[in-house]
C-alpha cells in the first residue's frame, strides 16, 4: 500500500482523495471491501485488518447499525434520533482512530434514508455549528445536501448553500 499512501494520507478520506482510491483499485485490479459496522468492536476489527493487509477500507453505518451503536436502550434526553447520534459518534469514532491505524478510510451511510441524513445534518449543526468548520464531512453528506438542493431549491437554498460552504 505504500503507494497508495502516496497518493492519498492515511484517515478518513473524502471528496478528490476518494476518486483518487477509486482509480488506484481500478488501475492494479481490487476490490475495496464495504464492511457495515454496529459498535466499535466491529469499527477496531475492519481497522486492525485493513492495517494488517495493507488496504483501503469502506465503513459503512446503515440505519439500524448506527441505532445499534448509539445503543438499542438509549432514550436521548436531547429528542435526537438514536440512529444519528449512532452515525455521528461512529464517525466520530472513524475519524479519531483510522489516521492512527495507517489506512485510508472512506466513511459511508450504507442505504441511509436522505430524509434521516438530513435530520441527522442539521442535529449535528446546531450541536456544533462553532466546530464544524473544522470537521471534515464524509460524502454521504455531500450526497445528501445535493439532494436536498435539487428537491427543496427555494424553501432550503439558503440553509443548503451555508452548509455546503462549510464543508468546503
Amino acid at each position: 500500500m505504500a503507494k497508495l499512501l502516496d497518493i492519498v494520507k492515511p484517515g478518513v478520506v473524502t471528496g478528490e482523495d476518494v476518486q483518487k482510491i477509486f482509480a488506484y483499485a481500478k488501475a492494479n485490479n481490487f476490490a475495496i471491501p464495504a464492511v457495515n459496522c454496529v459498535g466499535s468492536d466491529s469499527v477496531n476489527a475492519v481497522l486492525e485488518t485493513a492495517a494488517r493487509v495493507k488496504a483501503p477500507v469502506i465503513i459503512q453505518f446503515s440505519n439500524g447499525g448506527a441505532a445499534f451503536y448509539a445503543g438499542k436502550g438509549i432514550k436521548p434526553t436531547s429528542g435526537a434520533r438514536p440512529d444519528v447520534l449512532g452515525a455521528i459518534a461512529g464517525a466520530k469514532h472513524v475519524h479519531t482512530l483510522a489516521k492512527e491505524y495507517g489506512v485510508p478510510v472512506i466513511l459511508h451511510t450504507d442505504h441511509a434514508a436522505k430524509k434521516i441524513c438530513f435530520h441527522g445534518s442539521m442535529a449535528y449543526l446546531k450541536r456544533v455549528k462553532n466546530t464544524l468548520q473544522k470537521l471534515v464531512v464524509h460524502y454521504s453528506l455531500l450526497t445528501c445536501l445535493t439532494y436536498l438542493k435539487s428537491q427543496w431549491k427555494k424553501t432550503w437554498q439558503s440553509a443548503v448553500n451555508t452548509l455546503l460552504v462549510w464543508t468546503n
